[in-house]
């Protein structure tokens, strides 16, 4: 196990994914549900949702999403975006993230005080959780990336998974066997972007 900060370092956008994965399912989904239960959120609210799919049913979203998007990208364009799905499907699965919408409601009910600030402190986890799965799923050796086509998809995949109506899509994340390591993006240098204020001793 890589410690954290190198980890967290590792983490890139891998697109170019395939099925002969590094590791187990077993190991995906203990790595999903682990960090589930110990990301924070506000008011131990818990409202993040998670939906692991592989293979076949990993398929089907990049179906419903080329179907979606086939319906309103110009027809002289829908080849690139085709192809740009076909990339995605071609990876080993896809976990779907949500904000269960019930619970961020009795939430706000419990404490109206913070009702305005709920939804944002709740996606703000949600961006926790993402990450940490994301590094998790890193450190098991795959190739990971997220894209965001909620809500045009978000309907028909409450339908073919079986989801509550109240579950809100809010990301989705490919990963798969990694066949490529892109080069490390520039970085702009910490000192514009922290300001440190403290004692000399």
């Amino acid at each position: 196990m890589k410690s954290f900060q190198e980890a967290v370092k590792a983490r890139r956008s891998i697109y170019k994914l395939g099925r002969n994965i590094p590791c187990l399912q077993s190991e995906i989904i203990a790595a999903v549900e682990r960090m589930v239960k110990d990301v924070p959120s506000p008011f131990n609210i818990q409202s993040a949702r998670v939906v692991v799919t592989m293979l076949d049913h990993h398929e089907n979203i990049w179906h419903i999403t080329k179907s979606a998007l086939k319906s309103i990208v110009p027809a002289d364009k829908f080849a690139a975006t085709e192809q740009k799905l076909n990339g995605f499907e071609a990876a080993y699965g896809t976990i779907l993230f949500f904000e269960s919408s019930n619970m961020i409601k009795a939430m706000q009910d419990q404490f109206p005080l913070y009702k305005h600030n709920l939804p944002g402190w709740a996606m703000q986890a949600n961006g926790m959780l993402q990450f940490a799965v994301w590094t998790a799923l890193t450190d098991l050796g795959l190739g990971v990336n997220i894209q965001h086509y909620n809500p045009l998809i978000d309907e028909d995949i409450r339908k073919i998974f079986d989801l509550d109506d109240s579950w809100d899509l809010v990301a989705q994340m490919v990963f798969g066997e990694k066949l490529e390591e892109p080069p490390m993006p520039p970085k702009v240098p910490t000192g514009t972007r922290v300001k440190i204020f403290r004692e000399i001793y």
